[in-house]
């Protein structure tokens, strides 16, 4: 059985329903309710008009679509952007240009992937040492090239 997660659209802002293009893919597409234009390194808020009630327990993830990321060099800023179940505001992305000319995106156009997730339910304990790996306390890079 399928989680049932409510949402609301601004009237300006209801033919931009978040859709999957294909019933088996993982996200829902997300459109800007808005026409901006990203210099280059520039970064914008797009408004989505999306409006979302989580259930406790979930989270929506805001992820970039490798097509604007690919051709255009445009992608969300703060990825994964976190929709938590609590928020009822506008949904909104962060996209940023990391291209060398301008890129305008017209209201409508697809700016982002939306991904519902179901949250494990977690707690931290703190302890004085943690146990034993293979890569241990190697940092960042460390199992990277040589």
């Amino acid at each position: 059985m399928s989680q049932i997660i409510r949402f609301h659209m601004a009237d300006d802002a209801r033919d931009l329903v978040p859709a999957k293009a294909h019933p088996d893919d993982a996200a829902y597409d997300l459109r800007t309710r808005i026409d901006a234009t990203i210099p280059p390194g520039g970064v914008v808020l797009m408004h989505t008009g999306l409006f979302l009630e989580l259930p406790v327990g979930y989270e929506a993830q805001i992820r970039p679509r490798s097509g604007l990321a690919l051709k255009h060099r445009l992608t969300v800023l703060n990825s994964p952007g976190t929709i938590d179940a609590g928020y009822r505001g506008e949904v909104g992305v962060i996209l940023i240009n990391c291209g060398p000319e301008p890129q305008t995106i017209a209201r409508g156009e697809r700016i982002a992937q939306m991904v519902i997730q179901a949250l494990p339910a977690v707690e931290l304990q703190e302890t004085a040492q943690l146990n034993d790996t293979a890569r241990g306390d190697g940092g960042f890079g460390s199992t990277g090239r040589k």
